[in-house]
């Protein structure tokens, strides 16, 4: 409170100060100065450009490069820095001043539309100097109110609008309420009203492809009582010289149950909400192709698209199921959670492909380089880096959201974040990037993540299986298999080699031994799955050893023929799960089906795989086993049945995640 009080106060000061002086010189003067204030606000307000920049080319498209978008976003800035200049001249304005540098073109749609006696709304948007349009509006010959929201600086704003009231503009604030534009509309009076920015309490009408929040008062005042709407628009043409002028009336359609007041064109249908948002996209659609021709005059600094119910998420994938997996798994929390805002997401999944192996190495050293906001309207490492193919898909996407993991695509989630202003989000440890560069970087328990604000730790993998998936999944599998749902199975996952680890021969064999066994005790039937990363001499052992036996109802061999249900219909539909070691995304995958676990001993995994096995079988998310011992153990577990604890990744994850979303 203390800061604004002195921020109002220096404010005021500064006005009352360089008003005189600006005046002094000469307009074109002025005007130079305001354009290098432009300058200074180019180059110094970079979380404000960074929006600009971003809105930009949200609304325009992905057809212009670049360069141009960087261009029109300083020209934006430029045209904001005369407008604050032109808020000191607004004492200037007379007549003499209007003839000389105002060109104004439509009074006859506004004297017309006063001649009916229902009174006029002019609307506009924050466009140009909008200031010293609602000046120039209150000198064309005919009483104009306008109506303001107070600002947050009382000096300021009372000094504003002394400024308004002395050039004949009747001012009525929301703190008034809305009598006094009624009255005004009722005594054949022009009032003049913003169409943008509604805030959360506006309505969701399409703006540039996407549903954005505007005000709806001057629909609602139109369809109530009868008043033309007209668009006003301001556009700077060459130095201090401007052209305002008013559009033809816009046609409304519909009216208000309540409303004994009809305009020329009205057609009543009932619905009030409808007749509004119909009407709001119209007018909005107006002044959307007016922005798409003078970008530069439009206000691109506030979060346009703030309140839309539409979400763009974007997945990057190196190419890795399991990664892919964690992030599809964190795209649906992070839907979930919109939805509970009414907000519906769209996801996207983009494979990563650099050029070649040399090109990713380099890419990688070079973004470790990079900042928050100068990598924003260049993009020429990811053209140089990446395939030509997946360049022009990324140029072509604009989201809201960017998720990745994995190390080698964190620097591509960075750059492409940065480029749309997205949140950004990477699971596991980004390398050398370091983790300051993302929104949230979620790590597992294992790879010693550091307390920060930004970081969430989490125990396993994430993943997709919830209740629902698994239902799914089952009911696909029961189908295309032939299973009974209704039989006491088991579950038996099978990884394969990874780095510095071995699935021996002699280890499969002893397990299938005792898989086979213990489904003899227990009277249950066998579901099995291998991966890709499977061996062929340990997918010749399971075949095998499963060939001739009457327990087994399903082999998948990963390799040969892989069923897409297989993992989460074998997990939906098994009461016991036993896996293989190797695959802490399987494991988590096996625990999260909130079945028993168990999970098999093997030699040369490394310290910390060994670390968090044990720290899952400490917590009871597992059970550790040698594969001799499988079969008593197991039959121990199922006949006391003790709790099964799971996983609170997923919750820990969405808690993060409702932080930055």
């Amino acid at each position: 409170m203390k800061n604004f009080f002195l921020a109002d106060y220096l404010g005021c000061i500064l006005f009352k100060t360089l008003g005189p002086i600006l005046r002094v010189l000469p307009i074109e003067s002025s005007l130079f100065l305001g354009r290098r204030l432009g300058d200074c606000f180019y180059y110094l307000d970079l979380k404000h450009k960074a929006r600009a920049y971003a809105n930009i080319k949200f609304a325009l498209g992905p057809g212009i490069s670049c360069m141009e978008l960087s261009r029109l976003t300083r020209s934006f800035y430029q045209s904001f820095g005369q407008s604050i200049i032109e808020v000191f001249l607004i004492p200037l304005v007379d007549r003499n001043y209007m003839d000389k540098h105002i060109k104004i073109e439509g009074v006859e749609h506004i004297n017309g539309a006063l001649k009916r006696g229902k009174g006029a709304i002019l609307v506009g948007v924050h466009a140009g100097s909008w200031e010293f349009s609602n000046v120039i509006s209150a000198n064309l010959g005919f009483p104009f109110v306008l109506f303001v929201k107070d600002q947050k600086f009382p000096r300021l704003n009372r000094l504003l609008n002394n400024y308004r009231k002395d050039k004949d503009c009747r001012i009525i604030t929301r703190d008034q309420g809305l009598r006094g534009l009624i009255n005004a509309l009722k005594n054949n009076q022009a009032i003049g009203m913003m169409a943008d920015q509604g805030g959360r309490s506006g309505t969701l009408v399409d703006f540039f492809g996407r549903p954005a929040s505007m005000p709806t008062g001057a629909v609602k005042l139109a369809l109530k009582y009868g008043s033309a709407l007209i668009p006003i628009f301001f556009v700077r043409t060459r130095g201090p010289k401007i052209k305002v002028w008013a559009g033809k009336e816009i046609v409304m359609k519909g009216t208000f149950a309540y409303g004994k007041a009809k305009c020329a064109s009205c057609e009543a249908t009932g619905d009030e909400d409808q007749d509004i948002k119909q009407n709001l996209q119209k007018v909005v659609a107006i002044f959307e192709d007016f922005i798409r021709r003078n970008p530069k005059e439009y206000l691109w600094t506030y979060k346009i698209w703030k309140h839309s119910d539409q979400r763009d998420i974007v997945i990057l994938s190196d190419k890795k199921t399991g990664h892919l997996r964690q992030s599809e798994a964190v795209s649906k929390i992070a839907q979930n959670l919109l939805s509970e805002k009414n907000i519906r997401a769209r996801v996207n999944i983009v494979e990563i492909d650099f050029k070649n192996k040399f090109a990713k190495f380099i890419f990688n050293i070079c973004v470790c380089f990079s900042g928050r906001y100068n990598c924003q309207g260049c993009l020429k490492c990811l053209k140089i880096f990446l395939s030509e193919k997946t360049y022009g898909i990324l140029a072509g996407l604009k989201p809201d959201i960017v998720i990745s993991a994995g190390s080698s695509i964190a620097g591509v989630n960075f750059i492409f974040s940065r480029e749309n202003l997205s949140k950004s989000v990477v699971i596991l440890r980004p390398a050398l990037l370091g983790v300051d560069k993302f929104n949230l970087v979620i790590m597992p328990r294992h790879d010693r993540p550091l307390k920060r604000k930004n970081i969430q730790a989490i125990e396993g993998a994430l993943n997709l299986i919830d209740d629902k998936y698994l239902e799914e999944e089952s009911v696909g599998l029961i189908k295309s298999q032939g299973l009974n749902k209704d039989s006491l199975y088991i579950g038996l996952l099978i990884g394969g080699d990874s780095k510095g680890f071995r699935l021996s021969g002699e280890l499969i064999s002893d397990l299938i031994k005792e898989v086979k066994s213990l489904a003899k005790d227990l009277g249950a039937e066998i579901l099995v799955t291998t991966s890709r990363r499977t061996s062929l001499g340990v997918e010749e052992i399971i075949k095998r050893e499963f060939k001739d036996c009457p327990r087994i109802k399903l082999m998948v061999v990963a390799n040969e023929k892989n069923i897409p249900e297989a993992i989460g219909g074998i997990l939906g539909l098994s009461k016991i799960v036993i896996s293989s070691p190797e695959s802490i995304s399987m494991i988590s995958e096996a625990v999260s089906s909130k079945k028993y676990v168990f999970v098999f001993n093997a030699p040369a995994l490394s310290f910390k795989h060994k670390d968090l096995l044990n720290y899952f079988a400490k917590n009871k998310y597992i059970y550790l086993v040698e594969s001799g011992g499988l079969s008593n153990t197991v039959k121990s577990v199922w006949r006391d049945k003790p709790a099964r604890p799971c996983l609170r990744d997923s919750y820990l994850v969405g808690e993060a995640l409702k932080k930055i979303l």
